[in-house]
């Protein structure tokens, strides 16, 4: 991931894992410009200047939290996060919308391979995770 701004100008400490404040465990770090693409309302988001994270398990209902350990839950959010869904419609790759179901094939798979090798993915910004999906999708 690029940032445009150099560290030298972040008033913040960087810390690359921090515990969810609801179920405890430890989550890697995402950035903020990921985050203003899945809110509900960005310009209403009264985000600080701190580290978010990513909450990976499907049974909290917290997607992203700060290290302040606030929380943006499920709920606040414009974007279905697959990761946290229990269909076969989830998505898994959002640069592509390849849902669970799909993911499955060969096809879909090593089209997103592909892809991804040619850099054609946004995945820093359209998925919910900030990361790419490859690790998402169900192992052969």
């Amino acid at each position: 991931m690029s940032d445009c701004c150099p560290k030298s100008c972040s008033n913040t400490e960087t810390y690359k894992t921090h515990r969810c404040p609801v179920n405890g465990r430890e989550y890697k770090g995402v950035s903020e410009k990921t985050i203003l693409h899945h809110i509900q309302t960005p310009w209403l988001w009264s985000g600080t200047v701190q580290n978010y994270y990513f909450c990976e398990d499907p049974e909290c209902d917290v997607v992203y939290f700060g290290h302040d350990d606030s929380v943006i839950k499920k709920s606040a959010l414009r974007t279905t996060v697959g990761i946290k869904e229990k269909t076969d419609n989830a998505l898994v790759c959002y640069c592509f919308g390849v849902t669970v179901q799909e993911a499955v094939t060969p096809e879909a798979k090593e089209f997103v391979v592909k892809e991804t090798k040619e850099h054609v993915c946004e995945c820093e910004v359209r998925n919910p995770s900030g990361k790419c999906c490859l690790k998402d999708f169900p192992k052969s």
